[in-house]
């Protein structure tokens, strides 16, 4: 049998860890053995690739349980993703909701749509509450929690204070591409956000509308002015 040849590559070739990546998602598991056979390497190179990946989490291994009698040597080690590395593989999941919210769209028109927005964030709406419930009654106060609240949810939120009032920031839309189609997904999560608050807001940009962020207006209590004295034909305010 001819012998393996080995290409003059760095252990963690990120092409090559690719590839093994793709077989433990096909296969299940396999040896490093098994993989060096398809992938045309080495057993101790695909093991430096296996090494690499165990110290960052992404396969996971374990013993082979033999049949039989044990023979010499140590027993075959099996590789396997974690659920980690498994996420980080392309999902179909933003085209499936997509294909699902056209269903209904087609089958009982932009207010069904409307509805199940609305339903989607109830539950969320409802863990925003919760996580709010020591805020107060100011609007900003409540923005600034209420970006806490998001940024646990997976939002990447914060809030500011601006001259016109407030603004809170989301810097991850986990459903931007479907929005971009339904944007009744936005205005459910916008009429979330005012009820939360506690006041009229305004969406300013949106991510599924191709905007680095999403930004929401929190509009400010304006102050009375306080009366004003003449003194000596110079005005002074108290």
């Amino acid at each position: 049998m001819a012998a393996l040849v080995e290409p003059a590559q760095p252990a963690t070739d990120g092409r090559t860890r690719d590839r093994v990546a793709q077989l433990l998602l096909q296969w299940g598991s396999a040896t490093a053995g098994e993989l060096g056979a398809e992938l045309g390497l080495s057993s101790a190179a695909i093991r430096r690739h296996l090494d690499a990946m165990l110290a960052e989490g992404l396969v996971e291994d374990r013993e082979r349980p033999q049949r039989g009698r044990r023979g010499r040597g140590r027993p075959a080690r099996v590789f396997s993703l974690t659920a980690a590395a498994r996420e980080s593989f392309p999902h179909h999941y933003d085209d499936l909701a997509t294909a699902a919210l056209r269903w209904i769209a087609q089958q009982h028109g932009p207010a069904a749509v409307s509805a199940f927005a609305a339903a989607q964030v109830a539950a969320l709406e409802e863990r925003c509450r919760t996580a709010m419930r020591e805020a107060g009654d100011d609007p900003l106060a409540r923005a600034d929690a209420l970006a806490g609240a998001l940024t646990a949810e997976g939002y990447a939120a914060g809030a500011s204070t601006i001259a016109s009032g407030g603004q809170l920031c989301q810097h991850h839309c986990p459903v931007a591409h479907v929005a971009a189609e339904f944007p009744q997904l936005c205005e459910a999560e916008t009429q979330v956000i005012s009820r939360l608050v506690g006041t009229h807001v305004q969406r300013l940009a949106t991510i599924a509308n191709g905007d680095g962020v999403c930004t929401t207006h929190i509009p400010g209590h304006v102050l009375p002015l306080r009366p004003v004295e003449h003194t000596d034909n110079v005005r002074t305010v108290r």
